[in-house]
């Protein structure tokens, strides 16, 4: 038996330590924030927040992040204090700078961000792209992209 802490909730799970916490996350607390992408942990669509530092959760055995703090796409919000139903500030960013083409990447686009922001409130462009570097996007929504993360530091400040 092994107990998580997700989104501000304590879980006690019996799965294998060496199952995925994508898997553990999708299938046994039917969280659907982090998406399968690659499976490598190249792409970036499973991101998820462990202690606040964004993770590639296809390539971290659950058993792993016993004893810390996981946040996925659906706790952003809560995690920001943020009353249930709201969105975090980095979500309605996505949204205004209509960031979204297929949507796939987004989650972990968004996670990235929020990681990003809480480091660094006023990133450069530079440092935007470096902390995107990592996750993939086939649909060219690039620039809407950039400009949700900024769109977002600017919310932030």
């Amino acid at each position: 038996m092994l107990t998580l802490e997700v989104n501000g909730q304590a879980h006690a799970l019996s799965v294998p330590a060496e199952a995925s916490l994508l898997q553990v996350l999708r299938n046994d607390l039917q969280l659907n924030g982090p998406k399968y992408g690659c499976g490598l942990g190249e792409c970036g669509a499973c991101l998820v927040l462990i202690d606040g530092t964004p993770a590639r959760s296809c390539v971290i055995p659950v058993g792993g992040v016993v004893d810390r703090t996981v946040t996925t796409l659906e706790g952003l919000a809560a995690r920001a204090g943020l009353a249930q139903g709201a969105l975090h500030p980095v979500q309605q960013a996505f949204i205004d700078a209509q960031a979204a083409q297929c949507g796939y990447c987004l989650n972990g686009m968004i996670v990235a961000t929020v990681g990003l922001l809480e480091a660094n409130a006023r990133p450069t462009d530079t440092q935007i792209r470096a902390a995107l570097s990592h996750n993939l996007c086939r649909c060219g929504t690039h620039l809407e992209i950039l400009n949700a993360v900024r769109r977002a530091a600017d919310f932030a400040t």
